[in-house]
């Protein structure tokens, strides 16, 4: 499965955002360091700062830049102008968005999205098609769309509301399958529903080709599906890295989001400060035997680390290895003893019980 960043496309969309031309330049740069496949870099209709990003990272990246465009040649043409290396063309397909968003029939629609997959045909640029709302589409209905537009290398589908969940999306999918080659078909989650990351897994274990996915979900709403979590996933559950290097995941994704001066919650999967971090005692007695006891993957194989810490919890086997570790001769009463300070000075870190118990107890 090839994965498409949408980072700087949808977190620029994000309410308060407006990142400048240079943040979403510099990230490129940084997200091309993993070995993305896809970076949708802008919507050049917007403006000029997205037709200039686009432009400058078509001929200074590895992965190949994406510009979104609507079904109208104007936004194709601004995308064209900016020397983009693939259109993604989106349109509405669901009856709720043709009536109330393009106020056109079903028929009407499928003309529209001809027209313009034609037009970047005819321009001789490498085509995507995303169909908005797709997930709350009939699949008689999607497989219609699909089969018109066969120029397309990938067909995304959409769930633009985030209202799918994994059981849902299995079945859409495996509808689909029985009539369309998947390896056409690209997913579009958003995580409205918290359902994001795991809807992209079950499209993973169905077959599909490709998968928008956004560091730390950034995106509209509640975000997208979070592309540090699928590539760990995959990785650590299937033993498939998606291409990405694995020990750059997390100092890359960090990186973008200080460069995008985002933040996230210090609990978040992968990225966040805390995930790594054990100090209750049973646990740290654990870790201290072997960290595998109680992580799912050690943090350093995707660039981050793991810090145990010790005080007031730290219990009787905890502090009996770490004397040991400390090269200290120790009984009852100097475990006992070193507990006590423990729980005064605590948390410490394990290198700085390691100089605590030197301090204490050593020649």
């Amino acid at each position: 499965m090839k994965l498409s960043d949408v980072t700087l496309r949808e977190g620029d969309q994000m309410p308060g955002r407006n990142y400048t031309t240079d943040q979403k330049i510099d990230s490129a740069h940084q997200l091309d360091k993993l070995g993305i496949d896809f970076v949708q870099a802008g919507f050049p209709a917007t403006g000029e700062k997205d037709q200039t990003v686009i432009t400058e990272l078509a001929e200074a990246i590895q992965a190949d830049v994406v510009a979104l465009a609507r079904a109208l040649i104007a936004d194709i043409d601004a995308a064209l102008d900016a020397n983009t290396d693939v259109v993604d063309v989106f349109i509405p397909v669901s009856d709720l968005h043709l009536e109330h968003l393009l106020g056109m029939s079903r028929d009407d629609m499928i003309k529209m999205l001809g027209d313009a997959v034609d037009y970047v045909y005819d321009h001789s640029v490498e085509i995507h098609v995303t169909l908005a709302d797709a997930f709350r589409t009939d699949t008689e209905n999607l497989i219609e769309v699909i089969e018109t537009v066969p120029q397309a290398q990938y067909v995304t589908l959409a769930d633009t509301v985030g209202a799918r969940t994994p059981k849902s999306v299995e079945k859409i999918l495996l509808d689909l399958k029985g009539n369309i080659d998947l390896s056409r078909i690209g997913v579009h989650f958003h995580d409205d529903l918290g359902c994001a990351t795991a809807n992209t897994l079950v499209a993973y274990n169905i077959g599909v080709a490709k998968a928008d996915i956004s560091i730390a979900a950034l995106g509209e709403r509640a975000g997208n599906t979070s592309l540090e979590e699928v590539v760990a996933a995959c990785s650590t559950d299937r033993g498939n890295t998606l291409g990405i290097e694995e020990s750059k995941l997390i100092p890359v994704c960090k990186q973008v989001l200080n460069t995008l001066g985002e933040e996230v919650d210090e609990r978040k999967p992968i990225l966040g400060n805390k995930i790594a971090e054990h100090e209750s005692g049973i646990h740290t007695a654990a870790m201290l035997e072997n960290p595998a006891t109680l992580e799912p993957y050690d943090p350093q194989r995707f660039g981050g680390s793991r810090q145990l810490l010790f005080g007031a919890s730290t219990g009787s086997s905890a502090s009996r290895q770490i004397l040991e570790r400390a090269g200290v001769d120790f009984d009852d009463n100097t475990v006992k003893n070193y507990k006590e300070v423990l729980t005064e000075q605590g948390p410490l870190t394990f290198d700085e019980s390691i100089t605590l118990a030197k301090e204490m107890f050593g020649d």
